[in-house]
């Protein structure tokens, strides 16, 4: 069988589904020997040889050369196969020609199957392989469907299947079908489905890379994100810190008129962001943590046990909805935090009566 255009196609194919040249050819050979078997019934094993310089496909029977047979359709006797030709030893293939002037319809769709079969096979690996390096990164997702808490997408350019657990969403988001969201791929995974991606919306890896996107700065290493933490839906504090004086880390990350941090809140669902500067003192970085509240005085009081105190009218901002501000700074800074009212301090003997 002699075809130009197919070969001249895997060329083409190559470029298109970014699949090797080898493993189309190798698929090739699979349909074609599963189509000639079908077609003729035999049982011998097959090979197919393509030659690309001449442009030709050959398909060849061929039974593996034993001192003694014990499979005849699969082995010949040595001295049957010197017969054929002397320099035949043990292990070697004797190889009969059967190429076909044609295939019939059912034939070839048995190929096509096998064909499709392997390029599928061979695109899930390499997506699986591509998406495995991008763990940790973003990607854009279309939701296909929701079923129960788990919501499924589709990777882009990818066709490759998402998995957002209930855990994985944000709780001030709905999701329809239809609807394109940048994702946090955490991992890979293959089941008895095929491979699946597990992405998040609701991990603080996703505010994080958002930012690099925005900020060019982060990408550079010029800003570095010291830490980041984030209770999804509502907040997320991230500090920032520049080693270069005349790079304002936090100004960078929120941008000329707030452009930069407005992108990624209304990316986030109108979430609430603090950038708060680090510092290398713990008392000075729990301060800026429990931004937005006013710090009136914060001391030591055991290993990483700080107390703050707040002005009176600060204590909810200080403290946040269900403690959540608090909460989050002593996550962010790795320190227990006692935020007390400029009042019950007094009470509690904590600040002399005179301390403005």
């Amino acid at each position: 069988m002699v075809n130009k255009d197919f070969f001249a196609a895997l060329d083409e194919l190559e470029k298109d589904k970014r699949i090797e040249k080898s493993t189309f050819i190798e698929a090739l050979e699979a349909g074609l020997v599963s189509a000639f078997k079908r077609e003729t019934g035999e049982a011998r094993p097959m090979t197919v040889k393509l030659n690309e310089n001449r442009c030709e496909i050959k398909v060849f029977a061929y039974k593996t050369v034993v001192e003694e047979v014990t499979e005849p359709d699969k082995e010949i006797l040595l001295s049957d196969a010197k017969e054929i030709k002397k320099s035949y030893k043990v292990g070697d293939w004797v190889l009969w020609d059967v190429t076909p002037k044609e295939l019939s319809r059912i034939a070839i769709q048995t190929a096509k199957q096998v064909v499709m079969q392997r390029l599928n096979d061979a695109r899930k690996e390499r997506v699986m392989s591509e998406m495995t390096d991008r763990e940790g990164e973003i990607a854009n997702a279309q939701v296909i469907k929701i079923d129960g808490d788990i919501v499924y997408l589709e990777i882009l350019s990818t066709q490759m299947t998402a998995i957002m657990s209930g855990a994985d969403k944000s709780p001030n988001e709905k999701y329809m079908p239809g609807q394109m969201l940048k994702v946090y791929v955490k991992n890979t995974r293959t089941n008895t489905r095929g491979p699946q991606v597990i992405v998040s919306r609701s991990v603080a890896g996703l505010v994080k890379r958002l930012f690099e996107m925005e900020a060019p700065e982060i990408k550079s290493g010029d800003i570095v994100i010291k830490g980041i933490v984030r209770d999804a839906g509502n907040r997320t504090k991230m500090a920032v810190h520049s080693d270069n004086p005349n790079i304002d880390a936090v100004g960078g990350c929120i941008g000329q008129k707030g452009v930069r941090i407005n992108e990624v809140v209304r990316e986030l669902s109108g979430e609430k962001v603090d950038i708060i500067r680090w510092s290398e003192n713990p008392l000075e970085y729990i301060a800026r943590a429990l931004s937005p509240a006013q710090v009136l005085s914060i001391t030591q009081e055991d290993e990483k046990t700080a107390r703050v105190i707040v002005p009176d009218d600060k204590l909810s901002l200080a403290i946040g909805k269900g403690g959540q501000n608090v909460r989050l700074a002593a996550k962010l800074t790795g320190w227990k935090i006692d935020v007390k009212s400029q009042s019950q301090a007094i009470q509690d003997g904590i600040i002399d009566v005179t301390e403005e």
